[in-house]
């Protein structure tokens, strides 16, 4: 199955939710106020956000009045536009190879399927990958990693439980330099913003890795589509204690509220880097402006 057929298939309820209503309050044949009223509260329905719905709805007005817009199908093309020009604005870092990736997230977003996903997307393209068990604090955490390096037939760097995690980050550092590998992964614990243990570990691991690792460094924080406008304080807590290069987004083919990506992308300036697209192992797809915009609408 394609990127977009996936993509298609993993926004079906966010797009019956959006594109099914605006085609009934664009069959009116008019593109009054009330057409526009409802169109907000469509897409603040599906979790898009008060503020982009409002930016989304003052655009597509303007172009409506400037264009002559009339069809349903002209109205659905400028709304595609105008979302992925939101979307746009906020573009991937550059990622050169070594290239680390520390992976962080609350409790039960879908981080370790993430992390397993991601090493076989890199794998995909000919990279070696390590994983790196730096969760030590969850039971089980670093069986569940490994399970995912046995599927992948990568390495992996774990430590026992309950003990340093940065030290264990340290040691898959020390490894995947002098193995040469391409990419290293590095599990963290689920935290809440008011753990602040919790948080200040998961800093005191961004800075061993910042002043041991010389090359490309990102720091991805998974989101669970399903919370909708909740994912936007998780964002906010993460990227003040780390400084967030980028999201994944789980679970969006269970959701209705997959507009969350342009609420992000709107509050935050913060670019989605890989959307979940199913359960399988290679469910995970670098994220396109335009094919989320054609997916949704």
């Amino acid at each position: 199955m394609g990127f977009f057929s996936k993509l298609k298939n993993a926004f079906k309820k966010t797009k019956d939710a959006i594109g099914n209503k605006i085609m009934a309050i664009a069959s009116k044949g008019q593109l009054d106020d009330d057409f526009f009223d409802e169109l907000e509260m469509i897409l603040i329905s599906a979790d898009v956000g008060v503020a982009a719905s409002e930016k989304i709805v003052e655009e597509l007005r303007l172009q409506a009045r400037k264009e002559k817009l009339r069809t349903q199908d002209q109205v659905k093309e400028a709304l595609k536009n105008v979302i992925a020009d939101i979307l746009r604005k906020n573009p991937a870092p550059d990622t050169t190879y070594p290239l680390l990736v520390m992976v962080a997230g609350v409790n039960g977003v879908g981080k370790t399927t993430t992390i397993g996903k991601l090493a076989n997307y890199y794998q995909e393209q000919g990279k070696s990958v390590l994983l790196v068990a730096g969760d030590t604090f969850r039971a089980a955490a670093a069986d569940q990693l490994s399970e995912w390096a046995k599927r992948n037939n990568t390495k992996i760097v774990k430590n026992n439980e309950g003990s340093d995690p940065a030290s264990v980050v340290f040691d898959g550092i020390t490894s995947a330099k002098a193995k040469n590998i391409d990419v290293v992964i590095v599990d963290t614990a689920g935290r809440l913003h008011n753990k602040v243990r919790l948080m200040e570990e998961l800093k005191k691991i961004s800075r061993i890795v910042a002043s041991n690792w010389p090359f490309c460094y990102q720091k991805l924080l998974v989101l669970d589509a399903t919370t909708g406008q909740n994912a936007l304080s998780q964002v906010e807590y993460f990227d003040e204690a780390i400084g967030v290069d980028g999201l994944v987004l789980t679970k969006l083919d269970g959701t209705a509220k997959g507009g969350v990506v342009v609420a992000i992308a709107e509050e935050y300036q913060k670019p989605v880097m890989f959307v979940g697209t199913g359960e399988g192992l290679e469910d995970i797809e670098a994220f396109d402006a335009d094919s989320f915009a054609d997916a949704i609408i």
